[in-house]
């Protein structure tokens, strides 16, 4: 089982020394049996006034820091080593009644999938939902796993990644309509996707490792993709940004039913305008060595 490390640096710098609100932050990966957290380190400069961690809504591990004093910079350090384990796509299995597409949800999951499945953006013209009825058969049965993966790399084929460091998400419209966008911006639209279908799907945030491989997008910097629930196989793990189908590559952090549920990291300052110097963010994603 590969061991991974996962160094994750994001300053903000200021003109003069401000004042710091709180900082909320979701660095470090959700456990489960695909991935195994080892260690988990977080430097933050100035030393906060208080540091505390909670679980949210969905699960999530959240820090929670609080400041006293002013600075010209304030610094996240997170390092992280886990196991991981790939699981190939093709192997998940798909329970019987859904191996083709359309197929219903169990009624005792929907309720907890039913915010899952609701449209969160406007498609007055039913255009999202035209493009996702575009990779289901005429000719026959829709397998659903052939039914995802055609999604996931034509999202991959028929867009062009551009990075963007201003902080939100295009609606799905907007991509469309340019033909390009963030890692953030394919996973929200194939969410819609997704949900115009009737399917559950939850946007997740986190970090992919190029290994030597190689050519993934969106290294240097924290990733975001999604997971589409299927009867069966459970919650599938989807890139749209990388036609990657299952969970090779990607460290989950944090998942939600919206992208803004799971913001990397969010705080206040009190200064003025003119202060905001910027920020960077770095990401390393490395092999530690491999286990067995």
């Amino acid at each position: 089982m590969p061991v991974l490390g996962v160094h994750h640096v994001t300053t903000y710098r200021y003109r003069q020394p401000v004042a710091f609100g709180e900082h909320r932050m979701m660095f470090r990966p959700r456990e489960g049996h695909d991935q195994r957290l080892i260690e988990a380190k977080l430097k933050i400069t100035p030393e906060p006034a208080e540091l505390r961690w909670q679980h949210d809504v969905f699960g999530n591990s959240v820090g929670i820091a609080r400041f006293t004093g002013r600075a010209r910079e304030l610094c996240f350090d997170s390092r992280v080593l886990l196991e991981h384990a790939p699981v190939n796509a093709l192997d998940y299995p798909i329970g019987q009644d859904a191996e083709t597409y359309p197929f219903t949800y169990d009624v005792e999951d929907m309720p907890d999938l039913a915010r899952s499945i609701e449209r969160q953006y406007a498609d007055p013209d039913h255009d999202v939902e035209r493009w996702a009825r575009s990779f289901i058969r005429r000719d026959g049965a829709t397998g659903t796993r052939d039914l995802l993966s055609a999604m996931t790399h034509g999202v991959r084929q028929r867009f062009t990644y551009i990075a963007r460091s201003e902080r939100g998400v295009q609606e799905p419209l907007v991509t469309m309509r340019l033909g390009s966008g963030t890692c953030r911006d394919f996973a929200v639209f194939m969410i819609e996707a997704l949900r115009a279908l009737g399917l559950a799907a939850r946007f997740v945030s986190g970090y992919i490792y190029g290994g030597a491989r190689g050519g993934r997008i969106g290294g240097g910097a924290t990733h975001a993709w999604l997971r589409v629930y299927v009867p069966g196989a459970g919650w599938v793990e989807l890139d749209p940004t990388n036609g990657i189908i299952g969970n090779r590559d990607l460290i989950r952090v944090a998942v939600a039913r919206d992208h803004r549920q799971v913001l990397p990291l969010h705080g206040t300052w009190t200064g003025f305008p003119a202060d905001d110097l910027g920020m960077t963010v770095q990401v390393h994603v490395t092999e530690a060595e491999t286990g067995s």
